[in-house]
């Protein structure tokens, strides 16, 4: 792996680190501030995600445009600096313990992370090449889960041996990290295209339809801009559903609870890092099969059984290594797919779908709890029946396609 290579990856941890040790830490933390009433746990995980997810779906096209328009690298780096005013007002928060200051960092993280976002993906194959993107997306991701990783065990763990200096040192330290490694990197990128910029639209819904009819032109990219949002639906209502489900089913402290989150982040690291190896012996079809029927089955263990909390961490850690395989073959597709500087407006619509199946996630882990009066067997039921239908349809895709070829 070259140095550019590990530049790149430092700066996706660095900043997804910081995601998530903010969310985390409002998240663990903030329930013991002064809150409305009508805020409980399960709401504020709802609205803090839904925070840090509404500026991709409105900016996502901007940030588009951008990747198209101007320097990536360019762009990653102004918004890597801007990060650490960002992280002043997060300190500020905590320092007056004010939610709505909280929420508001949040957002501002949120704008950040989309607008450099499509850059930030798109250097991947300016740095691989064709070639080398496959596995570039697998470590790329597995990087990114190692910041939610260490991001969330670290705000868990500060929950329960709470330091406002430790907090604030880190949001610095990490924002510094960021900025550095973008700063150094070297990368031989194609020539911005000025005019071409002008056809990736702001509006978020025509950015919608003609990202769309791009899509369509290069094979099954849209069904991989699909596959990755699903992916992170998942991963989304998973992720919430397991602080649910320690606090108010296995009664366990935060710090453990972290771990389990953190065991997730391990399952997907490792399961990404493998399917980028793989890429090379198995076909995607493969692997998405694979991952998906590994989801399903996890997701029917935890509808139908009472685990311990050791049991518990074993098939969330599975179901999350098993989603390692579903995702990465997908964004390869992304990846590979021969767009030229267009590849950003690409990008910037699989964001923007990401998120829009994120949302709907955060709706229904709101829904099922409402319903339910906070079960967290209930989300995992919905997760059942959503990977159910999701595998059922992929096979009948893959087994038509493979048909369509024979004749």
């Amino acid at each position: 792996m070259n140095k550019e290579w590990r530049k790149l990856f430092l700066s996706n941890f660095a900043g997804v680190f910081n995601d998530n040790l903010l969310k985390h830490a409002i998240i663990f933390s903030a329930i013991s501030w002064s809150m409305p009433a009508w805020l409980s746990q399960s709401q504020l995980i709802a609205l803090v995600s839904a925070a840090l997810i509404i500026p991709y779906l409105i900016l996502s096209p901007l940030g588009g445009r951008w990747a198209v328009r101007y320097s990536k690298q360019r762009v990653f780096l102004l918004f890597k600096l801007l990060e650490f005013p960002i992280m002043l007002l997060a300190a500020l928060s905590f320092a007056v313990e004010s939610l709505s200051l909280a929420i508001a960092a949040v957002f501002l993280m949120g704008i950040q992370s989309c607008l450099y976002s499509p850059s930030k993906y798109g250097l991947i194959r300016d740095i691989g090449g064709k070639e080398g993107s496959a596995k570039g997306s697998g470590v790329f991701e597995a990087m990114a889960f190692l910041g939610i990783l260490t991001g969330t065990v670290v705000a868990a763990w500060l929950s329960d041996h709470y330091q406002l200096y430790l907090l604030v040192g880190l949001f610095l330290l990490m924002a510094a990290v960021g900025f550095v490694a973008v700063l150094t990197l070297k990368v031989k990128e194609q020539p911005p295209e000025t005019g071409l910029s002008q056809q990736v639209h702001l509006n978020p819904v025509r950015f919608l339809f003609s990202s769309y009819r791009l899509a369509a032109a290069y094979k099954d990219v849209n069904k991989a801009v699909f596959g990755v949002s699903f992916f992170w639906l998942t991963g989304g209502m998973l992720q919430m559903n397991i602080v649910l489900h320690s606090s108010g089913v296995l009664k366990l402290p935060n710090t453990v609870t972290g771990i389990l989150m953190a065991m997730t982040a391990v399952g997907i690291i490792a399961g990404n890092w493998v399917a980028g190896l793989m890429l090379k012996s198995y076909s995607k079809a493969t692997l998405i099969l694979m991952g998906s029927a590994g989801m399903t089955l996890g997701f029917l263990v935890l509808s139908l059984f009472s685990l311990p909390a050791s049991g518990f961490a074993v098939t969330v850690m599975l179901i999350a290594f098993a989603g390692g395989f579903y995702q990465v073959p997908w964004l390869t597709t992304i990846q590979q797919a021969d767009a030229g500087r267009r590849a950003g407006q690409l990008l910037a619509y699989m964001n923007v779908m990401v998120f829009i199946f994120v949302l709907t996630g955060s709706v229904l882990f709101s829904l099922s709890n409402f319903i339910s009066t906070d079960n967290s067997i209930m989300v995992f039921f919905v997760l059942l029946l959503l990977n159910s239908i999701v595998l059922v349809a992929t096979m009948l895709y893959f087994r038509r396609s493979s048909t369509t070829i024979q004749v």
